[in-house]
């Protein structure tokens, strides 16, 4: 096992002495935590293949899986519940812009994305936890949302923070009834890596 991470160790090494270029692939992974607006934690993760349109800029497909756990809010129910959301699924077109000078392995970026995101399921538990009311499980919208991201490459390695402006969804009871709406849009911090298209090099004027 450790000769086999030692050769793609190696291998990336080796890979990252190319010179970004235009019309290159690359396939990028990213895990991180996620903080749902109102409150909340969760963790995400994301497979991205890109093409480099120019030196400095590339558009992709950003693939995620979303687990937050976050306050959700219920019409006309007054006592203390709260909201279990299972994985959501995303997605969606991106575009980054980098910023690198010459001899330099660091390239600074920005970039938006625009998505589809697929809202599981919450399962909903009295805040007791002594009592779980027969409420059932509560269905989540399909939403359209953009995102904006900002962050730093460094050879094979990246670090990013990101907002998912996603709106809020209503919550449906078994019968199709409106009973609540979910908070949807959260701030995410990832690190990653990516191999393909070697490294960042300063474009030409």
């Amino acid at each position: 096992m450790r000769k086999l991470f030692t050769i793609i160790l190696f291998g990336l090494i080796l890979h990252s002495t190319q010179a970004q270029q235009a019309g290159r692939f690359r396939m990028g992974m990213d895990l991180g935590i996620a903080i749902p607006d109102g409150g909340g934690i969760g963790g995400v993760l994301y497979l991205e293949p890109k093409v480099n349109l120019k030196d400095n800029m590339s558009v992709g497909i950003r693939l995620g899986v979303a687990g937050l756990a976050k306050d959700v809010t219920y019409f006309d129910i007054t006592e203390d519940y709260e909201g279990e959301v299972s994985a959501n699924l995303s997605v969606g077109g991106t575009f980054d812009y980098y910023f690198h000078k010459d001899n330099s392995n660091v390239a600074p970026f920005i970039g938006v994305g625009y998505g589809y995101f697929a809202l599981s399921s919450i399962d909903i538990k009295n805040g007791d936890f002594d009592q779980i009311d027969d409420i059932g499980n509560l269905e989540a919208d399909f939403k359209w949302a953009p995102m904006l991201r900002a962050g730093v490459e460094l050879n094979k390695f990246r670090m990013a923070a990101e907002y998912n402006f996603v709106p809020n969804s209503n919550l449906q009871d078994t019968a199709g009834n409106v009973i609540g709406e979910a908070v949807n849009q959260y701030f995410a911090f990832t690190l990653g890596f990516y191999v393909g298209g070697g490294r960042w090099r300063q474009w030409k004027q």
